[in-house]
């Protein structure tokens, strides 16, 4: 049995890591933080557009080379580099590193499977691996998409905690490497995560009467980078420029095109 004075200094020790350090709010100080607000281009498909003016492009991290990334940043621009953490993609060239015990269900696109995020023995080098790329190409930022498995029908027995452990790592392995990381959809969750974040990504939420939701994160001076499919923006822009959020219409195929608010 340990002595009483052990057992308190181990509590103190253990404290002292837990607690930010002048270290940490350097690293914090160093990432770019976007601004709510930013305009931004976000796209995924097709030959990638860069005459669009505005200072920030989510782009796919696979499909794009650190040349592309050079070339943004010297017109000016700073850029997400996109990665699925919690979906399984056939076409990556990862993609055979991912045991099939933790493939569950499809998530609704052709090739992809949801990921049993509590093996994150098996996910967190695969992520880091991932994150590392960006990191090599010189993205400034991560966008991790498929962050709320544990609120779908994922083969696996997923809970919240489930979700924000795995969320929280993410967030960690990319801020280990200096950069930046956006919360992607994960609405319900976002009270408990918006300190571990530095911008938000989402989709529809003014389809679904959900824009309020993401309020902490502007509270917060972060960015909520936003797009609708389905609805005009005159549907939704009024209310995103009343949020303070970085709103625009887009196509389902993610191409060059774009409506800003």
């Amino acid at each position: 049995m340990r002595r009483p004075a052990l057992l308190v200094a181990a509590l103190l020790t253990l404290l002292a890591g837990c607690a930010d350090g002048p270290g940490d709010d350097a690293a914090r100080d160093a990432r770019w933080q976007p601004r709510p607000g930013t305009a931004w281009q976000w796209q995924l498909g097709g030959h990638l557009d860069t005459s669009v003016d505005v200072p920030v492009y989510d782009i796919d991290g696979f499909d794009h080379t650190r040349a592309t990334v050079r070339a943004l940043h010297r017109d000016g621009r700073k850029v997400i580099c996109y990665v699925s953490t919690g979906a399984w993609e056939d076409f990556r060239p990862d993609a055979d590193d991912f045991p099939r015990s933790v493939l569950g269900r499809g998530n609704g696109w052709e090739g992809e499977r949801w990921l049993d995020i509590r093996r994150t023995d098996v996910l967190e080098p695969l992520m880091a691996a991932r994150l590392d790329m960006c990191r090599a190409k010189g993205f400034d930022a991560v966008e991790p998409d498929n962050m709320d498995g544990y609120r779908n029908r994922t083969g696996f027995p997923l809970t919240a905690a489930d979700q924000l452990r795995y969320n929280r790592l993410l967030a960690r392995l990319a801020h280990e490497r200096g950069m930046a990381v956006g919360l992607k959809n994960d609405l319900d969750q976002i009270p408990a995560l918006v300190g571990d974040f530095d911008f938000a990504v989402n989709e529809q939420c003014a389809q679904y009467g959900e824009c309020d939701d993401l309020e902490p994160f502007v509270a917060e001076d972060k960015a909520v980078f936003h797009v609708e499919y389905e609805l005009p923006t005159a549907r939704f822009c009024a209310d995103s420029r009343r949020l303070g959020l970085s709103s625009m219409l887009k196509k389902y195929d993610l191409g060059a095109w774009r409506r800003a608010c």
